[in-house]
């Protein structure tokens, strides 16, 4: 295998390899009807997902300060629900299990970084049965910095065993590109995933963009055979 060419494909998590915005939707409303607040439409919620608990409590409760103690306390409240409910419904994207299965048929590996806390990311993916086939999963409390930060992405090089210019890193947010380029990787957007309809993916200077996981086995292939 060539230096350059790509053997690790690195992926956020929410909103790239896994579709969790079904079950934070129902934390963010379960959270909203405790209140005795009006629960919101799911397609209000799901472009808020990548941005984690705080852009959700700021959405559901606009008038509560951020860093006040009752934002605080909402905010745990969501994730104690989420934590409880963390794989009600979620699941990898469509066709994310052929990719997958794919990048370990060619004898590749992957991972995940991403913001979100390992006290969420461990036992998401534990439940999903993902976590022994990653080559390693970098959560938002794993080093130091967080994205877009590349320290977090350096450190899941060494952990996959691949140089940053062996490495694609896919997600669904400016900061993941802004991520994989301060890294040193290349970068593509899922545009499958969570992005507010206001967002520009194409401004976001990524190497590709996907509309589905089937157009990243299309891209490996094509960049792999000409590199």
């Amino acid at each position: 295998m060539k230096d350059h060419q790509i053997r690790t494909i690195l992926f956020d998590l929410d909103g790239t390899l896994l579709d969790t915005a079904p079950d934070l939707a129902y934390a963010l409303n379960t959270v909203l009807a405790e209140q005795a607040r009006d629960t919101l439409p799911f397609e209000t919620i799901r472009p808020c997902v990548s941005f984690g608990g705080i852009a959700l409590v700021k959405l559901g409760f606009p008038e509560v300060p951020p860093g006040s103690d009752q934002f605080e306390d909402l905010r745990q409240r969501l994730l104690a629900v989420y934590l409880e409910n963390i794989a009600r419904q979620t699941r990898p994207f469509p066709g994310m299990d052929t990719l997958l299965e794919h990048i370990e048929a060619l004898d590749m590996n992957w991972g995940v970084v991403t913001n979100k806390p390992g006290w969420l990311t461990g036992p998401l993916m534990d439940t999903l049965q993902l976590s022994s086939r990653a080559a390693c999963i970098i959560s938002g409390d794993t080093t130091m910095q967080r994205k877009p930060h590349p320290e977090p992405m350096l450190h899941a090089c060494r952990l996959a065993g691949s140089n940053a210019d062996q490495c694609l890193y896919v997600g669904d947010a400016r900061r993941d590109i802004e991520a994989g380029h301060n890294a040193g990787m290349l970068t593509m957007v899922a545009l499958f995933g969570y992005i507010p309809a206001d967002e520009e993916p194409g401004q976001w200077g990524a190497d590709a963009m996907v509309e589905h996981p089937n157009g990243i086995i299309n891209w490996l292939e094509q960049h792999n055979a000409t590199t």
